[in-house]
């Protein structure tokens, strides 16, 4: 089993961190790592906010998380990633043949997957988050409203490391080989 593998089996949604900051080295491992990740044109379509001071904020932030009584623990995570989706500027021959495939989202989710697995790589605990208060996230950290954030990244060091059964559905139920 290649290494990639079995970090891949290790990897898994934390929802409750322990009580232990983050190493500013982990986080900026993270960062570089996102800094790397493949998009669609090389557009790059995102900005990082990086959340892991004061504590207090960092707190405002996991509950701004906790809309409709969802992540329900993200008040405990040590740092997020807020990620925000930019303005692609595609050269105009590109933008013509590229018109009906827009691939901001799919990078975007690529950029966060690629987070995780660093931050799993460091011993850390991650969660992707799509449910937030957009309008209270702007306010705490002072993104311009108009900014879209469409994911965000909790980090920290799980409160339990044990890994647990991954209930995936069978290769057959999603693979279609032509061969």
């Amino acid at each position: 089993m290649s290494d990639f593998m079995k970090l891949c089996m290790r990897r898994q949604s934390c929802r409750q961190f322990a009580d232990r900051p983050i190493e500013r080295e982990k986080l900026m491992a993270c960062a570089e790592a996102a800094r790397l990740a493949p998009s669609g044109c090389n557009a790059q379509p995102w900005h990082l906010y990086l959340v892991n001071k004061p504590d207090e904020l960092v707190k405002q932030v996991g509950l701004a998380t906790q809309e409709g009584g969802g992540n329900v623990n993200m008040h405990t995570a040590k740092a997020f990633f807020v990620i925000t989706e930019e303005y692609a500027k595609l050269i105009p021959r590109l933008r013509c043949i590229l018109d009906s495939q827009y691939f901001a989202h799919g990078d975007i989710g690529a950029l966060a997957a690629i987070i995780c697995f660093e931050a799993e790589a460091q011993g850390l605990g991650s969660c992707i988050l799509g449910v937030f208060n957009r309008e209270k996230l702007c306010e705490l950290l002072k993104i311009p409203v108009e900014k879209r954030i469409r994911l965000m990244v909790a980090l920290g060091y799980p409160e339990d490391a044990a890994v647990r059964d991954k209930i995936r559905k069978p290769i057959e139920e999603i693979l279609t080989v032509y061969e």
